[in-house]
């Protein structure tokens, strides 16, 4: 399974548009707290639209929950201190979960866990002088890397999409 892991989001528009990516991807998300919002706020539902009641969503109270309930080799962090791109690491195994971890919006995964994990640090490659994307723009990046590199695994493809009403509107005869 992809895990996509926030670690203490601050934006709820942000997480809002990570919640839809994990639902229309099937992933999961985790939550790790302290958030900078309510869930119920306004604008991550707005963001989020009605897709959260579908999203697979679970809530920790710190890091150390997390992984006490998460145990795996498998935890890659995207951030600013990574050497790697995405597509250098081999996500092509699906037997395995994997669990992407992205750090909250004004200063990233706290440099104390990241210290453990540098193999695992990776980071989109960018112009120099751009210092980082958009959190959730981040998330869809690697989360659709990962599924491209294990082919896309339970989503549907344009020809299981055959005979859906919206798609059939496009029809040109």
């Amino acid at each position: 399974m992809l895990h996509v892991v926030l670690y203490e989001p601050e934006i709820p528009q942000n997480t809002g548009n990570i919640i839809r990516t994990c639902m229309a991807t099937g992933s999961r998300l985790h939550l790790i707290e302290p958030l900078g919002f309510s869930l119920d706020e306004k604008h991550l539902r707005r963001s989020g639209m009605d897709y959260i009641k579908d999203a697979d969503i679970h809530i920790h109270k710190n890091w150390e929950e997390f992984v006490k309930e998460n145990p795996s080799d498998k935890y890659c962090f995207m951030t600013r201190y990574g050497h790697k791109a995405p597509s250098e690491f081999d996500f092509s195994d699906t037997s395995k979960d994997v669990y992407l971890v992205l750090g909250k919006e004004s200063t990233g995964v706290d440099k104390k866990i990241l210290k453990d994990h540098l193999d695992s640090c990776m980071r989109l490659p960018m112009v120099a002088s751009a210092r980082s994307l958009n959190l959730s723009n981040c998330a869809a990046i690697i989360v659709y890397e990962v599924l491209r590199q294990q082919d896309y695994p339970g989503l549907a493809t344009s020809e299981q999409l055959k005979g859906d009403h919206w798609l059939e509107d496009l029809s040109v005869d």
